[in-house]
């Protein structure tokens, strides 16, 4: 079994490759019929569900890049049975959790996505409970560099991407990405307070003019009945 060198566990994958690991790791997680057959392997990359772009790809070209990936000790192939089947090893070469495992797996099926979007699909094959805790494993994962931030962290409707794009492509997807809105800062607690003053303010005159109008109200009718303030 080839081991996996460290600093090529980091390298660059094609999207081909992606895909591969991608759905060998989804259908560990969600199917009981893991390790895959190159048939399956290969219907598995072409399933227009959960998958961006959307592959027509050829049982020679999944069998090609397979071999390239076992080479690098990301998967293995189990011989036995009618048919020979193909697992991944990126727990090993990532140094993953299973959570760790989905959240990547997701980007590399996907492409970038919104931390909401992320931790939505990610659930189906790991739950995360919100969206906090999705950031803690992001956080652990980028500080690796197997996560990119796109966008600025931390900020609603922040951005992410897999860390296995090459570098001319990882510029030209972050160049696509559109500019978040800028947050305005809530008022400094000086404005607040002149303007919750000016209502109060604004608030009293009123009392005062319907006080006023109140008591021309009260001495008409004491004049009408012949009555008047001073002789009560």
């Amino acid at each position: 079994m080839t081991s996996v060198d460290a600093t090529n566990a980091r390298r660059p994958l094609s999207l081909v490759e992606r895909r591969v690991l991608g759905v060998l790791v989804e259908k560990q997680k969600t199917t009981d019929t893991y390790p895959l057959s190159l048939n399956a392997l290969t219907v598995g990359c072409n399933q227009k569900s959960n998958r961006h772009p959307v592959l027509d790809l050829r049982e020679d070209q999944v069998e090609e890049t397979l071999e390239g990936l076992r080479r690098d000790g990301f998967v293995t192939q189990v011989i036995g049975g009618r048919v020979d089947k193909w697992k991944h090893r990126l727990y090993e070469a990532w140094g993953v959790s299973g959570v760790e495992l989905a959240i990547l797996a997701e980007l590399l099926l996907r492409g970038p996505q919104t931390e909401g979007e992320l931790r939505g699909h990610t659930s189906r094959m790991e739950p995360i409970a919100d969206l906090e805790t999705l950031r803690s494993h992001l956080n652990a994962l980028a500080q690796r560099g197997l996560v990119v931030y796109l966008t600025e962290l931390g900020r609603r409707g922040t951005i992410v991407t897999h860390g296995f794009h090459d570098p001319a492509e990882l510029e030209h997807i972050r160049s696509r990405q559109p500019a978040l809105p800028e947050e305005l800062p809530p008022p400094p607690p000086s404005d607040l307070h002149a303007s919750a003053l000016g209502e109060l303010r604004a608030a009293v005159d009123q009392m005062r003019l319907e006080l006023d109008q109140l008591r021309s109200q009260v001495q008409r009718i004491l004049t009408e009945l012949g009555l008047n303030s001073r002789e009560s």
